[in-house]
Protein backbone atom coordinates (compact mmCIF):
# COMPACT_ATOMS: atom_id res chain seq x y z
CA UNK A 1 0.00 0.00 0.00
CA UNK A 2 1.14 3.46 -1.30
CA UNK A 3 2.16 6.08 1.81
CA UNK A 4 -0.41 8.52 2.74
CA UNK A 5 0.05 12.28 3.19
CA UNK A 6 -1.93 12.26 6.29
CA UNK A 7 -0.61 16.00 7.05
CA UNK A 8 -2.28 17.29 3.67
CA UNK A 9 -5.65 16.72 5.59
CA UNK A 10 -5.21 18.58 8.14
CA UNK A 11 -5.56 22.27 8.59
CA UNK A 12 -3.76 24.84 10.43
CA UNK A 13 -6.07 27.78 11.99
CA UNK A 14 -3.74 30.57 13.42
CA UNK A 15 -4.67 31.92 16.68
CA UNK A 16 -7.38 29.97 17.81
CA UNK A 17 -8.40 29.17 20.76
CA UNK A 18 -6.34 32.54 21.55
CA UNK A 19 -3.36 34.80 19.76
CA UNK A 20 -0.30 32.67 19.24
CA UNK A 21 -1.60 29.15 19.32
CA UNK A 22 -1.68 27.32 15.72
CA UNK A 23 -5.24 24.83 16.20
CA UNK A 24 -4.65 21.90 13.56
CA UNK A 25 -8.27 20.73 12.66
CA UNK A 26 -8.43 17.20 12.27
CA UNK A 27 -12.16 17.07 11.38
CA UNK A 28 -11.01 17.50 7.74
CA UNK A 29 -8.92 14.01 8.05
CA UNK A 30 -12.03 12.73 9.98
CA UNK A 31 -14.43 13.38 6.95
CA UNK A 32 -12.02 11.42 4.56
CA UNK A 33 -13.44 8.41 4.18
CA UNK A 34 -10.21 7.16 3.18
CA UNK A 35 -7.99 9.09 5.41
CA UNK A 36 -9.54 8.02 8.90
CA UNK A 37 -9.37 4.25 7.92
CA UNK A 38 -5.40 4.88 6.88
CA UNK A 39 -4.96 6.42 9.98
CA UNK A 40 -6.30 4.01 12.49
CA UNK A 41 -5.34 1.32 10.39
CA UNK A 42 -1.78 2.61 11.01
CA UNK A 43 -1.98 3.41 14.31
CA UNK A 44 -3.06 0.01 15.30
CA UNK A 45 -0.68 -1.24 13.13
CA UNK A 46 1.96 -0.19 14.76
CA UNK A 47 0.84 -1.76 17.88
CA UNK A 48 -1.01 -5.25 16.60
CA UNK A 49 0.83 -7.73 17.88
CA UNK A 50 1.72 -5.86 21.39
CA UNK A 51 -1.29 -7.62 23.80
CA UNK A 52 -3.03 -4.34 24.24
CA UNK A 53 -5.97 -4.58 26.68
CA UNK A 54 -7.11 -1.47 27.37
CA UNK A 55 -7.01 1.76 24.66
CA UNK A 56 -7.06 5.14 26.54
CA UNK A 57 -8.39 8.39 25.46
CA UNK A 58 -8.41 11.55 26.14
CA UNK A 59 -11.56 13.94 26.21
CA UNK A 60 -12.16 15.08 23.36
CA UNK A 61 -10.51 14.67 20.48
CA UNK A 62 -8.53 11.44 21.25
CA UNK A 63 -12.06 9.63 22.17
CA UNK A 64 -12.86 10.20 18.22
CA UNK A 65 -9.51 7.74 17.93
CA UNK A 66 -8.62 6.03 20.42
CA UNK A 67 -12.34 4.38 19.87
CA UNK A 68 -11.84 2.57 16.52
CA UNK A 69 -7.64 2.15 17.43
CA UNK A 70 -9.54 -0.12 20.50
CA UNK A 71 -11.92 -2.06 18.58
CA UNK A 72 -9.01 -2.83 15.96
CA UNK A 73 -7.22 -4.62 18.55
CA UNK A 74 -9.78 -6.29 19.95
CA UNK A 75 -9.37 -4.14 22.97
CA UNK A 76 -11.52 -2.58 25.98
CA UNK A 77 -11.70 1.89 25.93
CA UNK A 78 -11.77 3.65 28.88
CA UNK A 79 -11.93 7.32 28.75
CA UNK A 80 -10.15 9.91 30.78
CA UNK A 81 -12.60 12.57 31.13
CA UNK A 82 -12.49 16.33 32.37
CA UNK A 83 -13.63 16.76 35.70
CA UNK A 84 -17.42 15.96 36.74
CA UNK A 85 -17.98 13.97 34.03
CA UNK A 86 -17.62 10.74 35.41
CA UNK A 87 -20.73 9.44 37.81
CA UNK A 88 -18.33 7.39 40.29
CA UNK A 89 -14.96 7.48 42.42
CA UNK A 90 -11.97 8.90 40.26
CA UNK A 91 -8.28 9.41 39.87
CA UNK A 92 -7.19 12.72 38.86
CA UNK A 93 -4.63 14.79 37.60
CA UNK A 94 -3.62 18.03 36.47
CA UNK A 95 -1.37 19.29 33.62
CA UNK A 96 -0.44 21.86 31.23
CA UNK A 97 -1.34 22.94 27.76
CA UNK A 98 0.47 24.65 25.52
CA UNK A 99 -1.63 27.43 26.39
CA UNK A 100 -3.03 27.22 30.27
CA UNK A 101 -3.98 24.12 32.17
CA UNK A 102 -6.69 21.28 32.72
CA UNK A 103 -7.28 17.90 34.29
CA UNK A 104 -8.04 14.52 33.70
CA UNK A 105 -10.27 11.61 35.55
CA UNK A 106 -10.76 8.21 35.76
CA UNK A 107 -12.65 5.83 37.28
CA UNK A 108 -10.63 3.93 39.54
CA UNK A 109 -11.80 0.47 38.65
CA UNK A 110 -11.21 0.97 34.89
CA UNK A 111 -8.22 -0.64 34.61
CA UNK A 112 -6.45 -3.33 36.31
CA UNK A 113 -2.86 -3.92 37.40
CA UNK A 114 -2.92 -6.75 34.66
CA UNK A 115 -3.31 -4.44 31.99
CA UNK A 116 -1.35 -3.54 29.05
CA UNK A 117 -2.70 -0.04 27.55
CA UNK A 118 -1.87 1.97 24.91
CA UNK A 119 -2.72 6.03 25.26
CA UNK A 120 -3.67 7.31 21.64
CA UNK A 121 -4.70 11.06 21.62
CA UNK A 122 -5.31 12.97 18.40
CA UNK A 123 -2.37 15.13 19.16
CA UNK A 124 0.98 15.31 20.99
CA UNK A 125 2.25 19.21 21.58
CA UNK A 126 3.58 20.20 24.90
CA UNK A 127 3.52 16.59 26.51
CA UNK A 128 1.85 17.43 29.38
CA UNK A 129 -1.85 15.52 28.60
CA UNK A 130 0.39 12.41 27.85
CA UNK A 131 2.46 12.57 31.13
CA UNK A 132 -0.72 13.08 32.92
CA UNK A 133 -2.50 9.95 31.53
CA UNK A 134 0.84 7.78 32.23
CA UNK A 135 0.32 9.21 36.16
CA UNK A 136 -2.98 8.16 36.06
CA UNK A 137 -1.80 5.18 34.77
CA UNK A 138 1.15 4.46 37.46
CA UNK A 139 -2.07 4.16 40.12
CA UNK A 140 -3.33 1.56 38.52
CA UNK A 141 0.04 -0.37 38.28
CA UNK A 142 -0.61 -1.40 34.85
CA UNK A 143 2.11 -1.40 31.95
CA UNK A 144 1.72 1.12 29.68
CA UNK A 145 3.20 -0.14 26.34
CA UNK A 146 2.36 2.70 24.43
CA UNK A 147 1.44 6.37 22.98
CA UNK A 148 -0.24 6.83 19.72
CA UNK A 149 -0.75 10.12 18.29
CA UNK A 150 -2.04 11.30 14.94
CA UNK A 151 0.38 14.43 14.89
CA UNK A 152 3.07 15.71 16.96
CA UNK A 153 4.21 19.10 17.40
CA UNK A 154 8.53 18.52 17.34
CA UNK A 155 9.05 21.97 17.88
CA UNK A 156 8.12 22.07 21.35
CA UNK A 157 9.74 18.63 22.00
CA UNK A 158 7.19 16.76 23.78
CA UNK A 159 9.05 13.76 23.61
CA UNK A 160 11.93 15.12 25.97
CA UNK A 161 8.56 15.49 28.39
CA UNK A 162 7.52 12.43 28.21
CA UNK A 163 10.75 10.40 28.25
CA UNK A 164 10.95 11.76 32.10
CA UNK A 165 7.59 10.27 33.13
CA UNK A 166 7.65 6.82 30.85
CA UNK A 167 10.19 4.96 28.30
CA UNK A 168 7.02 3.34 26.25
CA UNK A 169 6.75 3.57 23.04
CA UNK A 170 5.73 6.99 21.17
CA UNK A 171 4.62 6.18 17.94
CA UNK A 172 2.72 9.31 15.78
CA UNK A 173 1.97 9.92 11.80
CA UNK A 174 2.51 13.34 11.17
CA UNK A 175 5.19 15.14 12.64
CA UNK A 176 5.16 18.97 12.48
CA UNK A 177 8.54 21.00 13.01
Amino acid sequence: MAAYDFSDKIVSIPDYPQPGVIFKDITTLLRDAEGFQRAVDELSNHFINQGITKVVGAEARGFIIAAPVAYKLNAGLVPMRKPGKLPREVYSQEYGLEYGSDELQVHTDAITKDDRVLLVDDLIATGGTAVAQAKLLSKFGATLVGMAFLMELDYLNPRKVVREATDCDIFSLVHVS
